[in-house]
């Protein structure tokens, strides 16, 4: 069995073919017929009859297989289609490399190193989030007073449409009254 060296969930170009020049994720690998699928690419019609009572046969339309000569992975920190190389990380664990810009392609080391610059931006920009709560601190009072005002307006329009809707059931009960005497008369 073959290793490959692009992987599920990787974003790929496709290099050959009718699809040549699209990009798209890659849904499953292939590795012993060296061929991957991507996701919305390289689409195949199938006739597939109905295997069962519940089961509906018909045309369908599938993700067919790319062999992986023709995709290329691109990366997500220089955004260019490159080969890849293994390399290893900090923990010595084998990883694969961006051949022209040297970053990290697997997906778990990706998430450890948004991580470490997400809480060095937190501690450079204090000041900038304090001017930000002010700010917000103000738009909310702003919002309350709206909030307030649009409250009673609504109130006293609830408060006229059941007058109005009183009067017309004192007007319907009264109309339905004489009518029952006209009747109960003849």
């Amino acid at each position: 069995m073959a290793k490959l060296k692009i992987k599920k969930g990787d974003n790929v170009l496709i290099l050959a073919g009718k699809e040549n020049g699209k990009s798209g994720e890659v849904l499953e690998c292939f590795p012993d017929e060296n061929k991957v699928t991507v996701k919305g690419l390289n689409i195949v019609v199938k006739h597939r009859k109905p295997r069962s009572a519940q089961d509906k046969g018909g045309i369908v339309k599938l993700e067919g297989k790319i062999d992986i000569s023709d995709v290329m992975v691109i990366c997500p920190v220089c955004n260019k289609a490159t080969r890849v190389k293994m390399g290893l990380d900090a923990n010595n664990k084998k990883v694969r490399l961006c051949k022209k810009c040297g970053a990290v392609l697997d997906s778990g080391v990706k998430k450890q190193a948004k991580t470490t610059k997400s809480s060095t931006k937190d501690s450079s920009n204090k000041e900038e989030d304090k001017k930000e709560k002010k700010t917000s601190v103000k738009k909310s009072a702003d919002t309350k007073t709206a909030e307030n005002k649009t409250t009673v307006k609504d109130t006293k329009k609830r408060e006229t449409k059941s007058s109005t809707v009183k009067a017309t059931k004192s007007s319907t009960v009264k109309k339905t009254a004489s009518t029952a005497k006209k009747i109960g008369g003849k």
